[in-house]
């Protein structure tokens, strides 16, 4: 009995880790392709290791973690040829659960909207010249403005499908946010041409925006992605610069964007 672990009113020890693995893939702290040691993360976490081993089930499960026999677990790998059919993926679906939100959304899911994008426009965008925090915020309110959107769609399973595939995507954009070549887009721009079509009611148009903003953003990353060959002179894994321990990321120092703009 005295071995027994003591209750944790914040949640199991194996949601804490699952939430914290999560987070650190979806951000790009854990990069692509790297190997998840269960003994490494506990040294971390200090969650124990069948907590740990539990939450990179569930990860293999959703697609963020490849689970390989006799070798472990490592985050999934990133590329272009994977971008792509995430993209037009998540295009399809987007127009699916948008166009049943406009149908069937009433007057508390329109405020929803309009809160959700005034919260986002009010968010620094995140840049090198912000903290990782900073950076944090605004993934967290871009994604719940998206999240509002489809939020009436009357179909669970598409709205499962939808966060699977936001979560991916999420991984993809940290790479284009971090790249020094790439080209600046008036994204609160896009964000409000979406709105005004949706509150309209203008399914067609919002349809249209939302597809264009997601083919944009693909565009983006697939560029980031492929601007800095490997060693061998060979196309990269798309993956987002990151410091390493023992040594310094070379990381350059762009001028911060005009407000409501972002690369």
């Amino acid at each position: 009995m005295l071995n027994e672990p003591v209750p944790d009113a914040s949640g199991s020890r194996t949601e804490r880790a699952y939430e914290r693995l999560r987070q650190e893939i979806l951000r790009g702290e854990l990069a692509p392709n790297e190997r998840l040691r269960a003994a490494d993360l506990d040294k971390r976490f200090q969650l124990g290791l069948t907590p740990i081993r539990e939450a990179l089930a569930r990860l293999g499960s959703e697609g963020l973690v490849a689970i390989e026999a006799h070798r472990g677990a490592r985050v999934v790998e990133s590329s272009p040829a994977e971008l792509i059919d995430l993209t037009r993926t998540r295009r399809e679906i987007e127009r699916l659960c948008l166009a049943d939100a406009i149908a069937h959304g009433d007057a508390r899911w329109e405020a929803g909207i309009v809160a959700a994008l005034h919260v986002l426009h009010r968010t620094p965008l995140p840049d090198f010249s912000r903290s990782d925090a900073m950076a944090s915020e605004w993934e967290v309110h871009h994604r719940a403005f998206h999240a509002a959107l489809v939020g009436a769609c009357t179909s669970q399973w598409l709205l499962r499908f939808w966060n699977q595939l936001a979560d991916h995507s999420q991984r993809y954009r940290k790479i284009r946010l971090e790249s020094a070549h790439l080209q600046a887009r008036d994204v609160n721009a896009e964000h409000q041409a979406i709105v005004d079509a949706v509150l309209a009611r203008d399914a067609a148009t919002a349809i249209a925006l939302m597809d264009r903003h997601l083919q944009e953003t693909e565009n983006a990353v697939r560029q980031a992605g492929s601007s800095a060959p490997d060693a061998a002179g060979a196309a990269p894994a798309l993956s987002a610069p990151r410091a390493r321990a023992g040594a310094k990321a070379a990381r350059p120092s762009p001028v911060p964007p005009a407000r409501g703009s972002a690369r």
